[in-house]
């Protein structure tokens, strides 16, 4: 477990804990300290569910379990065998296996899950997102169980479940759609030639899909066919069901979506918008409320199509209808999803609501509690989410690891983090690599992208790669600031990829003289011994250090003198101030530069004097020396480049599906 336990318990107390003290102590912070960013009441005397079942895992059991702890509502979690340890787990009160860690045997495992249900004779099922959120079979196998399913009756799902069906149903409820094909493609010709009908570029998408899966986009007849086949590939994979559509793709759009709030008895609210443009691969990766791009006569004609949507199939629950939106502010209907959105705190953020809430009064026949007229645009909230990518390979690919440490910003103000992991948890290939949503609310936009900037800097992964640096360097971007944005956001902005924070002059030398400062700080710590100066062969009174620091490609000559708790450091003939605490056990170091203050965090170092700084949200791999040292240092011989010429390494952990070559195949180098 972290230190959490050692900073409450004392040093002394701490030794005596057996590990489950230790889990529990933690986890009780866990709860105390999570999302506190909605202002929503709970009625102890509105009965709803005595006990609940969350057929989900990771960070959205863990939400839907703290509003139930809230409205006194017993939990039952489910976990695959890998996951025997999660934390969700260890919030419910109840947990059961459900199966080995392959999503279909497990968290896809109906029948299994069903079983669950009538062993802990749980009355609800609150499904998260993904996994069985949006199948209509299992919500109605629940409902034929007399158990309740926590989201709209199975003919809403079925409707805005299939993109083909939602389509033509927000065409008859007068709701702008996007031009295309409203059947079924039934193999790669049919592609080809419907997508030359609707004219290139095209978006083949899977009928039942979410979440960026099962989508491709076509700009040719050969990436048609391509498309079709992986797409349907990964349709019936995540969902079960290979069937595809195609529509025409909309070049450099926004993503805007309406939250949607409606109950059994006819009533149905929107709860304003959110911006969520920023994506890679389809998949959402910072998201706002409210937008900056919508005046208030668009974000009322976007809400009310979206509620004219939801009264037309009927609709109960929490739900989201999402929109492209072009430069002129013309909107097109996307899709419509049926459960709790992914991003749904920063709604909760800025209106006050707890959406997990509702959906539980709503399941239950409860009527809404507010009308169209009380629901607010109170402030600003952003959302990060954090995943454990490697953000210089395609904006993200998947990084797998043991969490060795691990430490949530959350004494950061006005930081909510929901996250279903803790020190020592597992990233493993069999689900989605997100650690946490970070989300930073704030009077106005301006003040919620610093908290989330400080946030970020704050934020201690160790364990595993991240895409902390990506996130910072998309909410500090200009383009970012004044809302100058679209779906292609990254691509444009990083048309070579992602290559982390470039430096200024100020900012390089800024790096330079804290990580001298700090080589110097542990140098004059090693002197020390249990707090007492070891007795030296003659005593030193060292006070100044000419270093020699390797940063990318130059090699920089540094001057450092100690005054007191501060050093005075020369770089470049320019002398900076560098104060700090100098707490060289802390992951996280607070130090002010000539004024400005920084938090850092140093990853490694090494006796040859390699470190790992992050610095500004990118990790910088410096080498420090004496000057003595860096002279001798050239004499030393440089470790011969791996020969990779005859080894296959795959760029992300995974699974091998396809192999198109047989032995005895000719194959070449590919070359761009």
């Amino acid at each position: 477990m972290n230190c959490f336990c050692l900073t409450v318990a004392g040093e002394e107390m701490f030794n005596s804990l057996s590990l489950l003290q230790c889990e529990t102590l933690c986890l009780r912070r866990y709860l105390k300290t999570s999302h506190k960013l909605y202002s929503a009441t709970y009625d102890p005397n509105e009965k709803t569910f005595e006990k609940l079942l969350i057929a989900n895992r990771g960070e959205i059991a863990c939400r839907v379990i703290k509003t139930c702890k809230k409205m006194g509502i017993k939990t039952v979690a489910i976990h695959s065998d890998v996951d025997a340890n999660a934390v969700h787990v260890k919030m419910a009160d109840e947990a059961v296996c459900v199966g080995p860690a392959p999503t279909s045997k497990s968290y896809l495992n109906m029948d299994a899950i069903m079983e669950v249900i009538k062993e802990t004779r749980a009355q609800a099922v609150h499904p998260g997102y993904g996994f069985l959120s949006e199948n209509k079979e299992f919500a109605r196998r629940l409902a034929a169980e007399g158990v309740t399913f926590i989201g709209p009756d199975t003919h809403a799902i079925q409707a805005m479940g299939d993109k083909i069906e939602s389509k033509l149903l927000a065409k008859n409820a007068k709701v702008n759609t996007i031009p295309g094909f409203d059947g079924v493609v039934k193999d790669a010709d049919e592609a080809v030639r419907i997508a030359r009908e609707i004219g290139y570029p095209v978006m083949i998408k899977a009928s039942a899909g979410g979440g960026g899966k099962g989508m491709r986009i076509a700009w040719d007849d050969e990436e048609t066919r391509e498309g079709f086949r992986f797409s349907s590939q990964e349709a019936a994979s995540s969902f079960g069901d290979d069937r595809l559509l195609i529509e025409k793709f909309i070049d450099n759009p926004r993503h805007i979506e309406i939250q949607v709030l409606a109950d059994k008895h006819g009533n149905a609210l929107w709860l304003n918008e959110r911006e969520c443009s920023i994506q890679r691969r389809n998949q959402k990766v910072v998201e706002e409320a409210p937008s900056t791009f919508l005046d208030p006569e668009t974000r009322r004609a976007m809400g009310e199509q979206a509620v004219a949507l939801a009264k037309a199939v009927k609709y109960s629950s929490a739900g989201t209808v999402e929109f492209l939106v072009d430069s002129s502010k013309n909107f097109y209907f996307l899709e419509m999803n049926t459960r709790l959105q992914v991003e749904h705190p920063v709604t909760e953020c800025i209106t006050g609501l707890d959406l997990v809430q509702e959906m539980i009064r709503v399941a239950k026949g409860y009527p809404l509690r507010h009308k169209q007229a009380d629901i607010p645009i109170n402030g600003w909230a952003v959302e990060c989410r954090v995943y454990a990518e490697d953000p210089y390979k395609s904006f993200g690919l998947p990084s797998i690891g043991k969490l060795s440490q691990y430490q949530e910003p959350l004494h950061v103000p006005s930081v909510r983090v929901d996250s279903g992991i803790q020190q020592g948890s597992d990233i493993s290939i069999y689900y989605d690599p997100m650690i946490s949503k970070l989300i930073t609310y704030g009077s106005n936009r301006a003040e919620a992208l610093k908290r989330m900037e400080e946030a970020l800097d704050n934020y201690v992964i160790r364990g595993v790669t991240h895409n902390i640096s990506l996130l910072r360097e998309v909410i500090i971007h200009p383009r970012f600031v004044r809302g100058d944005i679209s779906t292609k956001f990254l691509p444009e902005v990083y048309p070579d990829g992602f290559k982390g924070h470039k430096l200024t002059d100020l900012e390089r030398r800024e790096l330079l003289a804290t990580a001298a400062s700090l080589y110097v700080a542990e140098q004059l710590r090693s002197q020390r011994f249990l707090g007492t100066p070891r007795i030296p062969i003659a005593k030193s009174k060292r006070s100044s250090w000419e270093l020699s620091v390797h940063l990318g490609d130059g090699i920089y000559p540094v001057a450092v003198s100690k005054d007191g708790s501060s050093f005075s450091v020369e770089v470049d003939g320019m002398k900076l101030n560098v104060t700090s605490e100098w707490n060289l056990a802390s992951p996280l170091l607070s130090v002010t530069i000539d004024g400005t203050q920084r938090t850092i965090q140093r990853l490694s170092r090494n006796a040859s004097g390699s470190t790992s700084i992050q610095f500004l949200g990118t990790v910088y791999k410096l080498q420090i020396l004496t000057k003595v040292a860096a002279e001798l240092s050239k004499y030393m011989p440089e470790k011969a480049a791996e020969d990779t010429s005859s080894i296959l390494r795959s760029p992300m952990p995974g699974a091998v599906v396809a192999v198109s070559v047989k032995p005895g195949d000719m194959a070449a180098r590919v070359t761009d």
